[in-house]
């Protein structure tokens, strides 16, 4: 049963004006939130570098997802499971199945074809078409630091990938339409996902039952994952574990929260920030050193996920008119 927010039954409030005012509280948690996500989604290429040779992409996405699913179950079942409404049950199915089953595999098969720099490329075209779409059909509209942000961002992405592609060769045509299509999941899942959210889904159980839905639809992988099992090291399954737990229970609740309270335009282009803080991590992890086109590219990422977080002060009330003097007799 839906409990009433404290809050809303309260009136404002009252005493010495020292407690902190909802928003500003709110505002706190969504942030932190939005820089949980952001760490997490950037430890799993880490991860996904220490598993990937030893888990095929169906077999690496079906672990990751099970472990994901088991996660995502204690927390659901911590928080309360609230039900969405009967009439958004397939959207549910066709959001968890595309989010978790789909974008997982096209990303873990293009990233077995193409250089990490095209595949980051590509997929972070997903951003953009989020704050497209979410202005034309979730009436977002076009706020200017997203439209100046969000390009800005991908511009560092871009110089991060052409960094990262300047010894590939030829591209690989399928690995570059499996990253399209993992760019089209992402993009397409975050709206269906905010407008489910607006409907009055419930995060966490939302978030819950997407991951099931996607897990159920990668168990034809269950043969190549128990072969993967028995030859792949401990530390190549841990690492997986990790992305079960970590990038994916934790982070996509994490994500989902800060989606419901905020715009999917706003909230995709903070994923801009992704690419900087995995070079960072590349870094201090694996002690790769960052080029300086790539530290470019970083900061470029940050700056353009920090305009998109400007907000327009809102115009100083007018002082009311002064009322004429009233005639006494």
């Amino acid at each position: 049963m839906t409990e009433t927010t404290p809050e809303r039954m309260r009136g404002p409030a009252q005493g010495d004006g020292t407690s902190t005012p909802a928003p500003r509280r709110n505002g706190a948690l969504v942030l932190t939130a939005a820089v949980v996500t952001v760490v997490l989604w950037a430890s799993a290429f880490i991860g996904i570098r220490g598993a990937g040779p030893h888990f095929d992409p169906g077999a690496l996405a079906l672990l990751r997802m099970a472990v994901g699913t088991v996660a995502l179950t204690v927390i659901a079942l911590r928080r309360g499971i609230r039900l969405p409404s009967r009439r958004h049950w397939l959207l549910v199915a066709v959001w968890g199945v595309g989010w978790f089953c789909v974008y997982n595999l096209a990303l873990n098969a293009a990233e077995h074809t193409l250089d990490a720099g095209t595949a980051a490329m590509v997929v972070n075209l997903a951003p953009l078409m989020v704050v497209v779409f979410s202005g034309l059909f979730l009436r977002e509209g076009f706020p200017k630091p997203l439209l100046i942000g969000a390009p800005i961002a991908f511009g560092g992405v871009v110089l991060i990938g052409l960094n990262s592609s300047t010894k590939s060769g030829a591209i690989d045509i399928a690995g570059l339409l499996l990253a399209l299509l993992a760019a089209v999941m992402y993009a397409g899942c975050t709206l269906l996902q905010k407008h489910l959210l607006s409907a009055g889904a419930d995060a966490t159980t939302l978030t819950w039952l997407g991951a099931a839905a996607g897990t159920i639809a990668l168990l034809p992988w269950t043969g190549s994952l128990v072969g993967a099992l028995q030859s792949a090291p401990l530390d190549a399954t841990l690492w997986v574990v990790y992305l079960g737990i970590f990038p994916t229970a934790i982070a996509f609740t994490t994500w989902a929260y800060v989606l419901q309270r905020s715009t999917a335009g706003q909230t995709s282009a903070t994923t801009y920030v992704v690419p900087a803080i995995a070079i960072l991590l590349s870094w201090l992890i694996l002690g790769e050193v960052p080029t300086p086109l790539m530290f470019l590219g970083g900061a470029l990422c940050l700056l353009g996920v920090l305009v998109t977080r400007l907000r327009r002060r809102p115009a100083a009330p007018a002082d009311p008119p002064t009322p004429a003097p009233t005639a006494r007799g």
